[in-house]
């Protein structure tokens, strides 16, 4: 593990987002793509979240997207930014979600 320091921690806009819409992408065992409503904009999301949810699962939730990390294309998709979550155990992966539905707010 590497040690970051507070100053590169500052750097890190998260924002609390909706997630519009959702689903597999064809070839993929892992992978979603999500267009989550961050307030002032709509952004494509890939991410590894098919083997621990289904994608009807995920439209309407709030969740916290790490908004300012450069794109990256993944099986032919721009992902636009990532989404928090914590591994509880090697095969549990669950969401960070706010208690509130602030979109679009920066979180604290």
């Amino acid at each position: 593990m590497s040690l970051i320091s507070i100053d590169d921690f500052k750097k890190i806009e998260l924002k609390v987002g909706k997630v519009l819409e959702a689903q597999r992408i064809e070839g993929s065992k892992k992978l979603i793509r999500l267009v989550v409503d961050l307030g002032s904009e709509k952004r494509q999301i890939v991410a590894g979240l098919a083997e621990h949810y289904a994608p009807e699962a995920l439209v309407g939730k709030y969740v916290i997207v790490v908004a300012n990390l450069q794109p990256r294309r993944l099986m032919g998709y721009e992902s636009q930014g990532m989404l928090l979550a914590t591994c509880d155990k090697p095969t549990l992966l669950t969401l960070l979600e706010p208690s509130d539905e602030h979109v679009g707010e920066h979180v604290c």
